[in-house]
């Protein structure tokens, strides 16, 4: 098990919603350089350009996440940027707890949040949310060579783990005729279960588990994902404050360019590999349904 804990400061973090708020900014608006331990994004805009405020958690990878010297990276962090850079303006990321990243939005502090959301009624409701971006849908992870895990269904009987009071485990708890239903409080302690032999399957989003497996290749895993691209709970959105049309607008408009062009999906391929090449693509508006 030694090489299973050599990304375990990044990883442990994944579903932790406990860091600390910050009011300056993790990463500058435009660093400009490529200097050891400094942020190499240089954007193509002008110096004058408007810096929207973006709050995220900085530690749900591959979402979100911190590098070795507190620069910001991952899959929303390269799209709000892209989205920016299409419709002109920079971006200044800020360090913040789950529930205060919506908080701050909703208040005006931030512009814009953005740390792995999907879409719910609820959100729809007291937020402004941009157009789905990203297919994030919910996925099971299965490591034994006698099991034959292809849905939902196929976990009863079994011994089954998820992350507390997450929809995976909410989706198996309503199903039944599971053999036991556990809970862990973060995504490394559901990959540790199971290649301990301490469960049959894991369950979790989709990003989340590949990028897990993509690290620990030493391990031989199957991942299946169970939510399809019809789902609305499946999406991905971007976080702003309700009323702010100018803004959702804008950001709307970006994502359009970048699903036409094909950035989301190579963003998507280069945090995960091959295996999500197809991921931003199926990354379409659906009707709005509860999540």
């Amino acid at each position: 098990m030694k090489q299973l804990y050599r990304i375990l400061p990044l990883v442990l973090s994944v579903g932790m919603v406990g860091c600390s708020n910050t009011n300056q900014p993790e990463t500058a608006a435009d660093k400009g350089t490529q200097e050891k331990g400094q942020d190499t994004f240089v954007s193509s805009l002008p110096a004058d350009a408007p810096v929207l405020k973006v709050a995220t958690t900085g530690t749900t990878p591959p979402f979100s996440f911190q590098d070795d010297y507190g620069n910001m990276q991952g899959i929303d962090i390269d799209s709000i940027r892209a989205i920016g850079e299409k419709e002109g303006f920079k971006v200044e990321f800020y360090k913040e707890a789950w529930q205060d990243m919506f908080d701050s939005v909703e208040s005006g502090e931030r512009d814009i949040g953005i740390a792995g959301i999907s879409y719910n009624d609820e959100r729809a409701t007291k937020y402004g949310l941009s157009e789905p971006y990203y297919f994030n849908p919910a996925a099971i992870m299965y490591a034994k060579d006698n099991l034959a895990i292809n849905s939902l269904a196929d976990l009863q009987g079994k011994n089954v783990t998820a992350m507390a009071q997450s929809k995976s485990y909410n989706h198996v708890e309503q199903m039944g005729g599971y053999k036991t239903l556990n809970s862990q409080p973060t995504a490394f302690l559901l990959y540790e279960d199971l290649v301990q032999g301490k469960t049959d399957a894991i369950l979790h989003d989709l990003p989340i588990l590949q990028y897990t497996a993509k690290n620990h290749p030493e391990h031989k895993v199957n991942i299946v994902a169970y939510e399809g691209a019809d789902n609305p709970a499946a999406q991905q959105v971007i976080l702003m404050a309700k009323g702010n049309d100018e803004l959702i607008n804008k950001v709307n408009n970006g994502i359009t360019k970048l699903k036409a062009d094909g950035t989301f999906a190579k963003i998507g391929e280069r945090w995960l590999g091959d295996q999500d090449a197809a991921a931003s693509k199926n990354a379409t508006p659906t009707s709005k349904e509860g999540a």
